[in-house]
C-alpha cells in the first residue's frame, strides 16, 4: 500500500521468533523471545531528545513531529497536517508496519504550559536514572517506548502508531486521525493501547468531559471616572452557581460513580481578566470549567444547570463535548490481554485521554509507564527504568493481540 512517504533510520533491535518470554532481569535488560536486549539506552536518547522540543499545545508541533518521523524506518507513514483554532501548525502521524490489523499503540506530542517552573522545562537533563522535564511523563517517555517497541517487533507482527497532538486540549490530533486517516482504515487495528503514564497498571476506561466556557462583558475604562463597567460583577452570579454545583457533585451520589476513585466528578474553574490591570474595568471576564463525567453518569442534568445559570446572568455560554466516555467491560478480549501480561486487573481512570477519540476505531485500553501522579507538574519525571521495562510488554501485547481472535 502507499501512503504519504516512507521515512529513514536504523533498527532498535533485531528479535527473532520464538515463543514469547519477557522477563525483568536488571536495570532496563530484558529477554525477549530467548535473546537479551537492552532498551535503556535507545529509549533514553530518543525520549530525551523529544523532552527538549517545546510541543505546548499553543506552539506548532511540527519539530517534534518531524523528530518522531526520522525514527520510523519501514513504516508506511501517513501526515495529517491542519491549523489549530489559533493559527499554530499542527501534525498527527500514523504509521503501520506489518500485515493488517494487529495493535495500535497512541501517544500525544503536546505538553501543557511550563506553569510554575522554576528550572528549565526542556533540560531534559537525567539524574540518578530520572528523566525530567516538561512532558517527560505526561507523555513523551512513552512515546519514546511505545515507538522503540514498535521498531523492535518483527516485521511480521502487525503494529500501528498514532501518535497526536492537542490531546491536552481538544483532541484535535485524535480527532483527525479518527475523521481523515486512509491509512488506519486500511490496516484496521483491532485494539488500540493509550499509553499514558498508569503505572503499567491497565485502565479500561475513563471519564469523558464537557468543557464550558462562560463570556461576560463589561466596557473599559480607568475604573476611578465611574464610567466604566466592570464585567466580573456579571459573573459572580454565575459563579455562585457553579459553586453550588461543584459542592453538589461532592454529595450528590446519584450523580456519582462508586466504581472511580474519586467517585465524584471534577469541576474545575479558571477565571480569566485578559490581562486587565486593577485600575481598569474589566472589559471581559471569562470562567472556563471542565466537567468529567463516567459512563454511568448522564451529564445532561449538569449541562443543564450550567446553561440555565449562564443565561440569568445574561452571559454567553459555549459548551464543547469531547466525546463518550471510554469503558470496556472487565471481561472484554482486549482488556484480558493487557491484564494477562502485565498481572495487574484492570482499573478505571478518573482523567481523560484520546481514547474519547480513538474509540471509534477499534477498543481502548489506557497503559503506560510512569505516574500521573508526576503529570501536570512543575519538575515533571519519569525513571528510565520505568520506560525500558514498558518497551517488551508492548511488544508482548502486539504479538498477543496479533495472534488471538476477538
Amino acid at each position: 500500500m502507499t501512503f504519504a512517504s516512507r521515512t529513514s533510520g536504523r533498527r532498535v533491535a533485531n528479535v527473532k521468533s520464538a515463543p514469547l518470554a519477557v522477563e525483568n532481569v536488571t536495570r532496563g535488560v530484558y529477554f525477549f523471545r530467548g535473546h537479551m536486549t537492552d532498551y535503556s539506552h535507545a529509549v533514553t536518547e530518543f525520549a530525551r531528545d523529544l523532552v527538549k522540543i517545546d510541543s505546548r499545545s499553543f506552539v506548532s508541533n511540527l519539530p517534534i513531529s518531524e523528530r518522531i518521523e526520522g525514527e520510523l524506518v519501514g513504516f508506511d507513514l501517513e501526515r495529517l497536517d491542519y491549523t489549530d483554532h489559533r493559527g499554530a501548525k499542527k501534525r498527527a502521524l500514523v504509521a503501520h508496519r506489518g500485515p493488517i490489523g494487529g495493535v495500535a499503540l497512541s501517544g500525544h506530542m503536546d505538553t501543557v504550559p511550563d506553569t510554575g517552573w522554576s528550572n528549565d522545562p526542556w533540560s531534559g537533563r537525567i539524574e540518578h536514572g530520572v528523566l525530567h522535564g516538561l512532558g517527560s511523563a505526561d507523555m513523551k517517555g512513552p512515546v519514546a517506548a511505545l515507538i522503540v517497541a514498535a521498531r523492535a517487533l518483527p516485521s511480521n507482527v502487525p503494529v500501528t502508531l498514532l501518535i497526536t497532538t492537542d490531546e491536552e486540549t481538544t483532541k484535535a490530533g485524535a480527532s483527525e486521525i479518527v475523521q481523515s486517516s486512509q491509512l488506519v482504515r486500511a490496516v484496521r487495528p483491532r485494539g488500540v493501547v493509550v499509553a499514558e503514564p498508569t503505572t503499567m497498571i491497565p485502565m479500561r476506561g475513563h471519564r469523558a468531559h464537557v468543557h464550558f466556557t462562560a463570556v461576560a462583558t463589561g466596557v473599559q475604562a480607568h475604573s476611578s471616572s465611574g464610567r466604566g463597567h466592570n464585567a466580573n460583577w456579571d459573573l459572580v452570579p454565575f459563579l455562585v452557581e457553579m459553586r453550588a454545583i461543584y459542592e453538589r457533585l461532592r454529595s450528590d451520589a446519584s450523580l456519582q460513580d462508586a466504581a472511580y476513585d474519586p467517585r465524584f466528578s471534577d469541576f474545575n474553574l479558571v477565571i480569566d481578566n485578559h490581562g486587565a490591570a486593577v485600575n481598569v474595568t474589566v472589559p471581559k471576564a471569562t470562567a472556563t470549567i471542565k466537567f468529567r463525567y463516567s459512563a454511568k453518569i448522564s451529564p445532561e442534568p449538569i449541562i443543564d444547570m450550567v446553561r440555565a445559570a449562564a443565561s440569568s446572568a445574561g452571559l454567553g455560554l459555549d459548551i464543547a463535548r469531547e466525546g463518550e466516555p471510554p469503558e470496556l467491560p472487565a471481561d472484554h478480549p482486549f482488556v484480558a490481554i493487557c491484564s494477562g501480561i502485565v498481572g495487574a486487573p484492570p482499573q478505571l481512570a478518573a482523567y481523560g485521554t484520546d481514547a474519547s477519540q480513538l474509540q471509534a476505531l477499534a477498543p481502548c485500553v489506557v497503559l503506560g509507564p510512569g505516574d500521573i501522579a508526576a503529570a501536570h507538574r512543575p519538575d515533571e519525571s519519569v525513571a528510565i527504568a520505568d520506560l525500558a521495562a514498558a518497551v517488551p510488554v508492548f511488544m508482548q501485547i502486539a504479538q498477543a493481540v496479533g495472534e488471538a481472535d476477538f
